[in-house]
């Protein structure tokens, strides 16, 4: 039943996704809508990513200086800000993270 459910799951996002990559489709947004769902990118990864940094025990915010997810949140941030790779701000601000985790 899982392995179904999976299965559906994986299939509407598929079709959901298909509906605005494929060119012969005529599924057209106007431009308010666009600019619309680019923020949906940004929003998804802040309701995920900010109850890990700023909750880290699960109950209370945390704003101490010896949180590592804090201090690994704001070094991702700087690093994407200055280097603009991707790639290369994911590999040390889990670096840092990892580092910050075993000395704190």
């Amino acid at each position: 039943m899982i392995y179904i459910m999976i299965a559906v799951m994986g299939l509407a996002v598929f079709l959901n996704r298909y509906l605005f990559i494929e060119p012969r489709l005529p599924v057209r947004l106007n431009r308010g809508a666009r600019e619309f769902l680019g923020f949906a990118v940004p929003g998804m990864l802040t309701a995920i990513c900010g109850p890990i940094i700023f909750l880290a025990d699960h109950q209370h915010l945390n704003l101490s200086p010896a949180n590592p997810y804090l201090l690994a949140g704001i070094s991702a941030v700087a690093l994407m800000y200055w280097t603009r790779n991707v790639l290369l701000t994911v590999l040390l601000s889990m670096a840092v993270f990892y580092l910050l985790r075993w000395w704190l």
